[in-house]
């Protein structure tokens, strides 16, 4: 679920555009984001923002081999978090009036699903029942052996629909990639353009998100930029040179970019009063995932948490190989936290679970 939603420190705080928030609070983020590294994670990027003032923290090294420094708003592949990219188009066409969350599936994709009685609602919440046969690697050799296997989105969404369904549309709650595929391919199949192209000219110009962009045909990211790296065996290995299963998961940003996009999103700058509200529309997670998102609810494309000092927080989480990302943002749209992670640690449950929290840490101390 995480790839599909999911050295010595050397630290520094550095400034965006505008000033620094108060010393205590930047020394806060600080030692938060120096807990991630300290479970062994090489690289962490954690920005804090008010909508007035912001402050990025760097932690580690961006190459083991070299000890290079984190650079300032290093690029990452943001893996899941671009399922709120897409419900966030989807929703704005249907603020268009051109299509409505309730429309059947077979009425933009005939076939794609076989004619079962699926929803756009359904896709963006997860309650299709449609399961994910997307490829991944498990082992070092695999993933040098699969890391440029680029396959159409079609194909994919045909595999997980031969596995079979897990529940009846609207009955279950499933994380499903491939449901987001579709979603994908029906923004293309209603405005005539690619997916890409539709979140640049609605979200990524519209906001300024100058280092936020799709690589396309490209294994690289632009730098600057941490190294990707995964666990095979204990041993750490550079997985940065590689294509994502998930098309949209392949899309570079920054922390920077991420505040600006879900600040703007929940302070109502992207969608209508009307759409943003069923966005925000939620259904509890799944039994499974609840460890992952504690206390989580899911609208469409984005994930509502509590806040220990009281209140929910919202965002999305992403996590693919070599990157893990986290997301929080106030109702409001006023503060929000983005934490970069270069490593899962994945190697077991526990570990991973550990990361997982003590990343949400600096995102909720940052809200709080």
């Amino acid at each position: 679920m995480l790839r599909h939603l999911i050295a010595t420190a050397a630290v520094a705080a550095t400034v965006g555009a505008v000033p620094t928030p108060a010393p205590a609070r930047s020394i806060e983020l600080r030692r938060n984001a120096e807990a991630v590294h300290a479970l062994g994670v090489p690289a962490v990027q954690a920005w804090a923002s008010d909508g007035r003032h912001a402050a990025v923290v760097r932690v580690g090294v961006a190459d083991i081999r070299t000890g290079r420094p984190v650079p300032p708003n290093g690029a990452f592949r943001i893996a899941s978090t671009a399922k709120t990219l897409t419900a966030t188009v989807i929703l704005q066409l249907v603020g268009e009036g051109r299509l409505s969350v309730d429309d059947p599936v077979e009425r933009w994709l005939p076939g794609v699903v076989h004619g079962r009685a699926i929803t756009v609602r359904q896709l963006l919440q997860h309650t299709s029942g449609l399961r994910d046969a997307l490829p991944g690697w498990e082992t070092e050799a695999e993933y040098y052996r699969m890391r440029y296997q680029r396959d159409p989105m079609a194909e994919l969404v045909e595999r997980s629909v031969a596995r079979g369904w897990l529940f009846e549309p609207g009955e279950g709650w499933s994380y499903s990639t491939a449901a987001y595929l579709i979603a994908d391919m029906i923004i293309e199949r209603v405005t005539g353009r690619p997916w890409h192209r539709e979140f640049e000219r609605r979200i990524f110009a519209p906001l300024g998100l100058r280092h936020t962009y799709w690589p396309g045909s490209s294994p690289e990211i632009e730098r600057p930029h941490a190294r990707a790296y995964e666990l095979f065996d204990g041993e750490l290995v550079d997985v940065t040179s590689r294509f994502t299963a998930y098309p949209a998961g392949g899309v570079v940003s920054t922390t920077g970019d991420l505040d600006r996009f879900f600040r703007a999103l929940l302070g109502g700058r992207l969608l209508r009063p009307t759409e943003l509200a069923a966005m925000m529309d939620t259904v509890p997670v799944s039994a499974d995932v609840e460890p992952i998102w504690p206390g989580g609810l899911y609208g469409l494309g984005l994930v509502s948490r509590e806040l220990p000092c009281g209140g929910r927080y919202w965002g999305h989480d992403g996590g693919d190989a070599g990157t893990i990302t986290t997301v929080g943002v106030t109702a409001d749209g006023r503060r929000g936290a983005v934490v970069n992670a270069n490593l899962a640690l994945d190697d077991t449950v526990d570990h991973l679970l550990t990361q997982l929290h003590t990343t949400d840490r600096v995102v909720t101390d940052a809200l709080c």
